[in-house]
């Protein structure tokens, strides 16, 4: 990560910095990708049908790790959702222990070249796109989420039905 990243995420951090909530084109197609890192694969497209949310994180940002334990409640309390995490870590040690460390068994991926993040657009993390059974962006949350708040929940309740 560049310094000049890093520095806009601590500015980001300490200021609140408000980066909106709603993809530039709400209701287009979400961007098809394919990611593997020689343990895990992902093609966006395999989940067509099913409500998707699309995770970008790294192991090095505060917010991500501080939404992660409720990223992870919601992939059991939901078994419907397809959760996609995709991390941005340059560092491949940092991002298995990581996963290992903080016993994530939700689909996660490494793509330090930020194959997918590059195709929404996505430099400020965590950025989750919730996309729909159409394959259609329908809402983006900036910063850390509580993934189990009602309000989220039954928004996501909403798409798959």
């Amino acid at each position: 990560m560049s310094c000049a990243v890093w520095m806009l995420c601590v500015a980001g951090m300490l200021a609140g910095c408000d980066r909106g909530n709603h993809p530039s084109q709400p209701g287009t197609a979400a961007p098809d990708f394919t990611v593997a890192d020689g343990t895990t694969r992902v093609h966006l497209a395999d989940d067509r049908g099913q409500v998707v949310l699309l995770n970008f994180w790294a192991s090095w940002c505060a917010p991500c790790v501080a939404e992660i334990p409720s990223l992870e409640q919601l992939h059991h309390r939901d078994p419907k959702l397809v959760i996609l995490a995709v991390s941005v870590d340059d560092d491949e040690n940092a991002y298995r222990q990581f996963v290992k460390d903080h016993q994530m068994d939700l689909q996660t991926v490494w793509d330090p070249k930020e194959i997918a993040a590059s195709k929404y657009h996505s430099e400020m993390w965590p950025e989750t796109y919730a996309i729909d059974r159409q394959g259609r962006i329908r809402r983006k949350f900036v910063g850390a989420t509580d993934w189990t708040s009602p309000e989220v929940v039954d928004y996501l309740k909403m798409l798959e039905h």
